[in-house]
């Protein structure tokens, strides 16, 4: 499966690894996992990571990107981890490259390189990077396991997600023969301090329901300045906030930024990705996003959600 990408990466001496705008644990443990497999058996390369900063993941080693210069994409590899649509990498460079490749884990939208291994079987872009890794017959350094390892967590709701598959603990199981210190990942992870919950309790509060009853918050730019939080902790990080209510299968988290209205939308039985894919997002079946240009149209998706819900319970 990952033939010619192996190839790609053996013959080029210069790799570039981009990924998906406002990371999160599997996009940046895709792109450092890569990075050091590569430097673990190709140790001569130069490997450089691109992108917005790690954000609330910034905990994770080697997380800084690098200041790549458009001069070193002549004779590189570029490799886009962990992105459905070309409108979602950061860092748009790319195809500068000398050749490009992609492995994704979505719901495929385009094409997007000229090497593509996309399977949306894997719970996360970094269980697919483990499987490279085997298939391949790669050594796996400490690091790289305890970035995929991270994201694999994060995908998987820890291992909770329906995407969490036998296949998931096996390259899990592959990663732990490294040491991964578990208990201070959880810790950063999921540790909460007084002022993350306030902010949790403030986001409870403010959950409305569709005349269907699918779920939404909606934070304009306003609210944000006042909260002094960053997009990623109001908009990926507020969305759970909404889940594992009972009665509620669909909901939604609206969030106001200078670029447009950042959406997240979640279910735990309806496919919302097309509705996502409609609005120029995409991502999985259950959890996808997109960013549209104003409240208007925020609110359309809300109403094509909402119609989703009321067919779900006719």
């Amino acid at each position: 499966m990952f033939e010619r990408i192996l190839q790609a990466i053996r013959e080029h001496q210069t790799i570039i690894l981009h990924r998906h705008r406002s990371p999160d644990g599997d996009a940046l443990g895709s792109q450092i996992g890569m990075k050091h497999i590569i430097l673990e058996n190709w140790p001569d390369k130069r490997v450089y990571m691109v992108g917005d900063p790690a954000g609330r993941y910034a905990f994770m080693r080697d997380s800084v990107m690098d200041e790549v210069p458009d001069s070193a994409y002549a004779d590189a590899l570029a490799i886009v981890l962990d992105t459905s649509a070309k409108a979602l990498i950061s860092d748009d460079r790319y195809p500068m490259a000398h050749e490009t490749a992609r492995i994704d884990h979505h719901i495929f939208v385009e094409r997007i390189a000229e090497h593509e291994v996309t399977d949306t079987g894997y719970e996360s872009c970094c269980g697919l990077v483990t499987q490279f890794a085997v298939e391949s017959g790669l050594r796996v350094s400490q690091l790289a396991a305890e970035s995929l390892f991270t994201g694999m967590v994060t995908d998987s709701g820890r291992f909770r997600y329906d995407a969490t598959t036998a296949q998931t603990f096996r390259l899990a199981a592959f990663l732990m023969q490294q040491p991964i210190d578990t208990n201070a990942l959880y810790r950063n992870l999921y540790a909460s301090d007084l002022s993350q919950v306030k902010l949790k309790a403030h986001f409870v509060d403010k959950i409305q329901l569709t005349p269907h009853g699918a779920a939404y918050i909606y934070t304009t730019l306003e609210e944000m300045k006042a909260l002094n939080a960053d997009t990623f902790t109001i908009s990926r990080g507020m969305v759970g906030v909404m889940a594992d209510i009972k009665g509620v299968d669909i909901w939604v988290n609206f969030t106001e930024t200078p670029e447009g209205v950042a959406c997240e939308l979640r279910s735990g039985e309806q496919n919302i990705n097309p509705i996502a894919v409609k609005y120029g997002g995409g991502g999985h079946a259950k959890a996808s996003g997109a960013t549209v240009p104003d409240r208007e149209t925020a609110l359309r998706m809300l109403a094509d959600l909402d119609e989703m819900a009321g067919a779900a319970h006719a």
